[in-house]
């Protein structure tokens, strides 16, 4: 085991670091947090977590010595998955390099008792240590006891528009955008390849003609290692099924979901889809929207909303909605908001319906008090369509005592007072690039 060590880190010693896009999200500003805690950066696969321990790592070696970093993969085949190889780690480093003072470790939840490891190695060494996972086991929200209070959570998103844009090397100036429709032009020009692929960043840099393979590569991908190999489920077929059904609706229950399996004879019972489910959403695949209400009965008995991590997926596997602009809109605003939400812990997202099944899209709500209410309308040059949407809108502004109402559209922009209430109208380009 240990000569398995040894051949990792000298591997390491060698490595040439490729070359990283800068993107939001900072890692240098968690180096010196105190007290010190373990950065556990958690996110969907291939969203470029590796790259942002990368580009830390870049900066660091510009202050420090190679010796003093040490970087570990640990979906490397090499790797056995068995505690034994973490307990002679940190001493085959210590044979290996002098005076350790980082580690940064990726993907290491795929090593049994990593958690315990870590703790033992926070406990009784001075080393900053910085972790990935691409499962939801390793968030705030599920992190193991043992590391509770010793690490704070960086969660990574697929590309912001922001991120896209210098991603594809489009430079837009921002200042200028509201008078120059050159620079507008470029900037929605942009924003239609974002909304239709997303944001994963190798797709963003692939070619039109390999977007698609390479999204359906990561899905194939996601479905084998974090849910079939990872939970052990022998039943595949009626888990892609039920990966299928997801993807072409906007809303689920476990109910109607058992129901419409089992009328396409597939044998699964009701706890089998409610674990499948948590299965697919710990994989951070697909995303759950549950109705506001302060009753968390309320919450757990209607139906959840369906988001996914990046619009990618739907495009390149959704019969349903693969044209469906709407779709891609609201999928799009959910996913920004999760990315700002990320920055405010104590806000969380919700929708509203009421008896009568008029619907807010999104919800921001803080403790006790609604911060904001949003419409996603892709057209709201439908004269039905904008009456719809901005009655729901006042009535849930009522209702939950909320004046900060939002309809993110495809190209209006302004202010409409409506029953003495000011509504917001914004492109949705234009408010990704808020």
């Amino acid at each position: 085991m240990p000569e398995i060590n040894r051949t990792i880190l000298n591997e390491w010693k060698e490595k040439i670091l490729p070359k990283v896009i800068d993107r939001e999200t900072d890692l240098y500003d968690y180096i010196d947090v105190k007290p010190r805690k373990i950065i556990v950066i958690t996110g969907f696969r291939r969203t470029g977590k590796t790259y942002l321990l990368f580009h830390l790592i870049q900066g660091l070696l510009k202050e420090i010595s190679k010796s003093q970093v040490i970087y570990i993969n640990f979906e490397d085949e090499r790797i056995p998955l068995k505690t034994e190889f973490l307990t002679n780690l940190l001493p085959t480093i210590k044979q290996t390099y002098n005076n350790i003072e980082f580690l940064f470790l990726d993907e290491i939840h795929n090593i049994p008792e990593w958690s315990k490891w870590l703790r033992r190695i926070y406990d009784n060494e001075e080393i900053r240590i910085f972790v990935t996972g691409s499962s939801s086991k390793m968030s705030s929200k599920e992190i193991p006891t043992e590391l509770r209070g010793r690490f704070l959570e960086v969660k990574v998103f697929s590309l912001s528009f922001k991120e896209y844009l210098k991603f594809g090397d489009v430079n837009v100036d921002f200042k200028k955008i509201d008078h120059s429709e050159n620079e507008k032009a470029k900037a929605i020009n942009a924003f239609n390849g974002y909304l239709e692929f997303g944001g994963m960043p190798e797709v963003a840099l692939a070619r039109d003609a390999s977007k698609i393979d390479i999204i359906h590569n990561y899905y194939n991908t996601v479905i084998r290692r974090d849910i079939i190999e990872r939970f052990k489920i022998r039943n595949e077929e009626s888990l892609k099924a039920l990966l299928n059904l997801l993807l072409n609706s906007t809303s689920y229950s476990i109910s109607k979901l058992y129901n419409t399996l089992k009328s396409l004879s597939f044998e699964v019972g009701k706890g089998t889809v409610q674990s499948y489910l948590s299965y697919i959403e710990n994989s951070y695949f697909l995303y759950g929207l549950p109705l506001f209400s302060f009753k968390i009965k309320d919450q757990l008995q209607y139906p959840r909303k369906i988001y996914f991590v990046d619009n990618g997926f739907i495009t390149a596997l959704s019969s349903k909605f693969s044209k469906n602009l709407g779709r891609l809109y609201e999928n799009l605003i959910f996913l920004e908001l999760k990315r700002r939400l990320a920055r405010i812990p104590k806000q969380e997202i919700f929708y509203w319906r009421n008896q009568q099944k008029e619907e807010v899209d999104f919800i921001i709500n803080e403790g006790l008090k609604v911060k904001q209410l949003i419409q996603a309308c892709y057209d709201v040059s439908d004269y039905d369509t904008r009456k719809r949407e901005i009655k729901a809108l006042l009535k849930a502004s009522k209702e939950l005592k909320c004046n900060n109402l939002l309809v993110i559209t495809e190209d209006k922009e302004g202010w409409q007072k409506v029953e003495n209430k000011k509504i917001k109208f914004i492109p949705l380009w234009k408010w990704l690039l808020e």
